[in-house]
């Protein structure tokens, strides 16, 4: 399987549910890859997968909303669709709060399947941009010292070099050479992009 494709995983405990979306998918030119149970599944399941998961709730062993945890946990970027015949208002509402893109109930019509994937397939992309953002800016972050660090939360906030020199202890001078090599390490253009960068890293610049 590679990770460039996406494909549909179905997580469902009847066969005759996983084969008949199975093939639906088939005809439609999805890839798909069955699963008769979320142990199966979390067995060959790979943080690069690409694509969404039809996840049924009643199942035995994990359920669907404990894989839905166990996948939140991992920060899987398959969004879930539930498909399932035992569902009601509060677990829907509990499995939409939980981050599942879509709740259906069996039987689904064909036309409405097709819809809620692919705007999972979308999300997936969404997701999965968002990640490489982040990535990117830590590993840029990654390279700063631990002086430059507190220089850029400082710079962040708005702080301007004489206050950051006299907060830090250090010159002023030497708070314009930390300044000169954090906008180099991190490729910011001015301090806005760097206040992006820093956030979009997980940097809480109030701290």
């Amino acid at each position: 399987m590679t990770s460039q494709h996406p494909f549909v995983f179905i997580v469902d405990d009847e066969p005759a549910v996983r084969d008949s979306l199975a093939l639906l998918l088939k005809q439609e030119g999805i890839s798909v890859q069955a699963f008769e149970n979320a142990e199966t599944f979390l067995s060959t399941y790979q943080p690069d997968y690409k694509g969404c998961i039809i996840l049924d709730i009643r199942m035995p062993g994990i359920d669907g909303m404990q894989l839905q945890e166990k996948l939140s946990y991992c920060k899987c970027m398959m969004p879930i669709i539930f498909l399932t015949g035992h569902g009601d208002i509060p677990m829907s509402v509990r499995a939409m709060k939980a981050g599942a893109i879509d709740f259906l109930t069996k039987p689904i019509t064909r036309a409405k399947l097709l819809a809620s994937i692919q705007s999972a397939f979308l999300e997936s992309e969404k997701l999965i941009a968002a990640n490489k953002h982040n990535q990117d800016a830590l590993s840029r972050l990654a390279s700063l010292t631990k002086r430059e660090h507190e220089v850029m939360q400082l710079a962040i906030q708005g702080c301007h070099n004489k206050e950051i020199a006299f907060r830090l202890g250090i010159s002023f001078r030497t708070v314009e050479i930390h300044r000169s090599n954090i906008m180099h390490k991190t490729g910011a253009i001015n301090l806005l992009d760097l206040a992006r960068i820093a956030y979009e890293s997980g940097l809480n610049a109030s701290t």
